[in-house]
């Protein structure tokens, strides 16, 4: 099962900017390691990561750069400093939103949804 069209746009800034975290990656290997991590259940289409990374530029979150790799010119995407602050910050919302969003869904607090 993958999530929703709505909750992967929702949250493809913050799981950019994680991935970005580690080390620039060129489109196709976010893609990649976005699915290699979340064993498949992230599945991002370049539609949907590419207007991803040019806001992130925009608003000054990643910086990109073109390098020539075997003969092949890649814009590598790298997190800026203010990246990491904004990810920082989102991943306490992210964290504080989804512990309460389940405590509403499994109130007697068992086992989680499956």
């Amino acid at each position: 099962m993958s999530p929703s069209h709505d909750l992967q746009r929702g949250s493809a800034e913050l799981l950019v900017l994680a991935l970005l975290r580690d080390r620039p990656m060129y489109g196709y290997e976010i893609i990649r390691e976005l699915r290699d991590r979340s064993e498949g259940y992230f599945a991002m289409e370049e539609g949907l990561l590419y207007p991803t990374l040019h806001r992130l530029e925009r608003e000054g979150l990643v910086q990109a750069e073109w390098q020539l790799v075997g003969g092949r010119k890649r814009r590598y995407y790298a997190i800026t400093e203010s990246g990491l602050a904004a990810l920082s910050s989102a991943a306490v919302e992210w964290t504080t939103f989804s512990r309460r969003f389940l405590g509403i869904l499994n109130p007697s607090g068992g086992a989680a949804l499956g």
